[in-house]
């Protein structure tokens, strides 16, 4: 009777020894994932000759507005603006937003001569890149968008 039990566990045990593959189990990917390679990097992912570098190196006053200040980009810019600006400048632009009362000195008047009388590439680089307490909202906003702003808190001008 015990030869019969110990063929019977060591069939068993054979079996299940060689049912589980442990070595092959342990090098799937999913338990080893820091060997994981990555696919090669393509070189034009990150923007060495243009982009944010470009706008760093380049005196303001070059840039030209390439958005027309029509009807359409002024309706984008005002979308933006309510999305990205207004918080701090006011929906009227004159540095009374909700979170800009909090703010001493007050942010900026949009609808100032100061900030009127700038180039569009001024607005548009201290946008981007901020200026003072400005923050930068290169990542944030995107490039058609800021021109579309830039064109929107021009049209300030006429209001005043």
């Amino acid at each position: 009777m015990t030869k019969n039990l110990f063929c019977l566990l060591l069939i068993l045990l054979s079996a299940s020894i060689w049912g589980c593959d442990y070595a092959r189990m342990y090098d799937q990917e999913s338990v080893r994932t820091y060997k994981k390679e990555m696919p090669p990097m393509d070189e034009r992912t990150i923007p060495v000759q243009s982009g944010f570098q470009v706008l760093l190196t380049t005196d303001p006053k070059t840039l030209h507005n390439p958005v027309p200040p029509a009807e359409r980009s002024l309706e984008d810019g005002r979308r933006a603006y309510g999305y990205f600006c207004m918080q701090c400048h006011g929906p009227n632009g004159d540095g009374w937003g909700t979170v800009g009362q909090s703010f001493s000195p007050l942010p900026t008047d949009l609808k100032s001569h100061k900030v009127q009388s700038q180039a569009d590439g001024r607005l548009y680089a201290r946008i981007r890149l901020g200026y003072k307490r400005h923050p930068q909202l290169y990542t944030t906003v995107a490039e058609t968008d800021t021109w579309a702003i830039v064109n929107y808190i021009k049209s300030f001008a006429s209001e005043r």
